[in-house]
């Protein structure tokens, strides 16, 4: 097993080679790159195969009792300092490489019926790539200096990635914002890992959480510090974890391809921020301050993004804010200290999450068949339903997405998420009642996502409703055209404008997906179901893997004989009770209709539209941020203007005007020149005469 891990490296090392020899290709062989689209994506799947056979092999061995690895070579020194670059497998490392390498395989599967008749999908798949290559290098990084460099190339994938059709100023836009606010994040983390330098002198995780606690405990540094490094720090995961009050890119960013949202979105990018909080646990779990942050921040966002969640009608932002929620339940179980949980809830969370992203690409898919590639119709809930009856294995896999992530047993979101709520009530009882109350939203507005999309009468043709989501989408009331084709390409073009007098669809009602795409869907429903039985509480196989660092774990019969059934039976009933009420409102709403969701709507406006407005997040970002700085800088540009332009100014011409006098002066007569000379003494005499 020793030669697995020396030629670890080669996890990250061989998609980065696959995107640089496509991206050479791209560049110099524009042609014949694009021609050749089955040859590049074979590769590019291959070479990504090869890391995941490696990436099991890795954990395979960890299971199996091997030490930790760790691999580094000096990279820059002076001095007294030094910088190491390299490697480390461990559990934490082996784990997530594990999930990062298997979600995207599935998702480069996927790709493949998904974008295939975009003109960029050679291109796609190099930033696939590319993007795999970083978050698998930032996972096996042994330092923060090299966490920091990979955190930076896994934002510049996804600005690539969400800005992917940048001819669509939505898609631009989307990009922009998700980088900027991302830079905000990044900021923090940068400064947080300065000043956790300069107070131990290290960037090697454990040695920086040990030097830490021994300079507060020794009074050589003050508590305030340390806590102001951890929560700067902390920054760097709230951005890219899409935590309040830096959640605002993640909705957006689904103007990107399906499988981005599916892999970046879902499964690995916003998942790397919940990694790197595990990562820095021994900086963490000693700053007491910090982890009430942490806790609280991530308790709310659970709240917020289940709250948005249940009034979107588009499928991929319904699932946005429905990943921001989980995401805060990850947080929240590290901030509480339970680190084991909220690991298990990232595992299980990126394999159904991503499966229900996929199920919304498949629908996205069919229901352009219908509608045509306008966003406005073919991801707006208002326009599917019953489309079980035409899509069956999407529908299948969705449900099973569905009942994962609302906590019901025996899928694999019950588990991982009735450990976080257990061991919440454990340490602060008024987290536990914010989880457990946005677990019955959860289930809400999931059912209400499915029985929108998949039950009931299909209203895809209903030319009326097109009409008023387009006018709504593009803010007009009067009859629209139709929109032009753009988009995932799941359609051909030419086939789009031979059919043109069907509203831009080819089709009367929607179809399942190619098996290309239907696989990965299949493939994910398998762990979506089983892999929470790795983590159930009489025989935690998940916590005897993964632990925090530097303390031992309880032996599996030990956690069998302190097993308490009844405590058991309370809090997963509790749970499980709380999801079932949400299901059984969802159903008499959106599936047996008894209930009239306008009507209660109407009587409670104000938080409706709170809900539909995203808590006016946007609109108050917009307003303080973005029209204040550009207030702020017509300011600047009028001191700009008056004051240093002026003073500038002032001097030229000042010089001018002294110029065009002494040139009077300097004349050439020496004569002239005497009577100054003279002129100056006779002054001098006078003035130090009368003096």
């Amino acid at each position: 097993m020793e030669a697995i891990y020396q030629y670890a490296w080669l996890i990250p090392v061989l998609p980065l080679v696959g995107a640089m020899l496509v991206g050479l290709g791209l560049i110099s062989l524009n042609r014949a790159t694009n021609h050749l689209r089955s040859l590049n994506a074979v590769l590019i799947i291959s070479l990504l195969g090869i890391s995941m056979g490696l990436s099991l092999a890795l954990l395979w061995s960890q299971i199996q009792g091997h030490a930790p690895y760790t691999r580094t070579l000096e990279w820059a020194a002076a001095g007294n300092f030094h910088l190491s670059m390299g490697y480390t497998i461990d559990h934490l490392t082996a784990l997530m490489l594990a999930i990062v390498t298997t979600v995207a395989l599935l998702v480069m599967v996927y790709t493949d019926g998904y974008m295939a008749h975009d003109p960029g999908y050679v291109r796609f798949y190099a930033y696939l790539s590319l993007f795999s290559s970083s978050m698998l290098g930032l996972v096996v990084s042994p330092n923060l200096v090299q966490i920091y460099i990979f955190w930076e190339l896994v934002g510049m994938c996804s600005y690539l990635l969400v800005g992917f059709w940048y001819d669509r100023k939505a898609a631009a836009d989307a990009a922009q914002k998700a980088f900027v606010v991302n830079r905000v994040g990044d900021f923090g983390l940068l400064l947080g890992i300065l000043g956790l330098y300069w107070a131990t002198g290290s960037f090697e995780f454990e040695v920086i959480g040990d030097r830490l606690q021994s300079l507060v405990q020794s009074g050589a540094l003050a508590s305030g510090f340390a806590v102001l490094f951890a929560v700067l720090v902390f920054l760097g995961p709230v951005a890219k974890s899409a935590q309040f009050p830096l959640h605002v890119w993640l909705p957006d960013a689904m103007e990107g391809p399906t499988p981005i949202s599916a892999l970046i979105h879902a499964a690995t990018m916003v998942a790397a921020g919940v990694f790197l909080i595990a990562r820095m646990y021994p900086v963490f779990e000693d700053v007491p301050a910090a982890m009430n942050v942490i806790a609280f921040t991530g308790a709310f966002t659970a709240f917020l993004g289940a709250t948005i969640a249940i009034t979107q009608n588009d499928i991929k932002k319904g699932l946005a804010y429905s990943t921001i929620s989980q995401l805060g339940y990850m947080v929240m179980a590290m901030g509480v200290g339970a680190y084991t949980a909220g690991l298990f809830h990232l595992m299980t969370h990126a394999y159904f999450k991503a499966m229900l992203f996929l199920c919304s690409g498949s629908v996205i898919h069919g229901m352009e068949s219908v509608v045509g590639h306008d966003p406005a119709l073919a991801q707006n809930m208002q326009l599917m339903g019953g489309l079980r009856k035409y899509m069956p294995a999407t529908a299948i896999t969705f449900l099973i997405g569905t009942l994962a992530i609302s906590g019901i047993p025996p899928f694999a979101g019950f588990w991982s998420k009735d450990e976080i709520l257990g061991s919440t009530f454990a340490v602060n009882p008024v987290l536990w009642g914010v989880g457990w109350l946005t677990a019955g939203i959860t289930a809400f507005y999931m059912f209400r996502m499915y029985f929108l999309t998949f039950e009931g009468k299909f209203r895809g043709n209903e030319i009326s409703i097109r009409h008023q989501l387009k006018a709504a989408a593009h803010g007009l009331t009067e009859e629209l055209e139709p929109a032009t084709a753009f988009g995932p390409g799941a359609m051909d073009k030419r086939e789009l404008a031979a059919t043109a007098h069907k509203t831009h669809g080819h089709s009367e009602h929607p179809h399942e997906s190619p098996w290309t795409m239907t696989l990965p869907l299949v493939l994910l429903a398998i762990p979506s179901v089983l892999i929470g039985f790795v983590g159930t509480p009489f025989a935690n196989y998940f916590e005897a893997f993964i632990y925090p660092p530097g303390e031992t774990v309880m032996e599996l019969a030990s956690q069998a004989e302190s097993f308490d059934l009844k405590e058991f039976l309370i809090m997963g009933g509790s749970s499980v009770g709380i999801a079932l009420i949400g299901i059984t409102l969802a159903s008499l709403m959106y599936l047996g209709h008894t209930i009239n969701p306008a009507a209660i709507a109407a009587k409670i406006e104000p938080l409706y539209q709170l809900s539909l407005h995203k808590w006016y997040f946007d609109e108050i970002y917009h307003q303080v941020f973005v029209l204040g700085i550009r207030r702020l800088a017509r300011q600047v540009m009028e001191v700009d203007f008056r004051v240093v332009d002026g003073a500038v100014n002032l001097t030229g011409f000042f010089t001018l005007v002294s110029g065009e006098g002494l040139k009077y002066i300097e004349n050439g007569r020496a004569q002239f020149y005497a009577l100054i000379v003279f002129g100056a003494v006779l002054a001098l005499v006078i003035v130090f005469g009368v003096t």
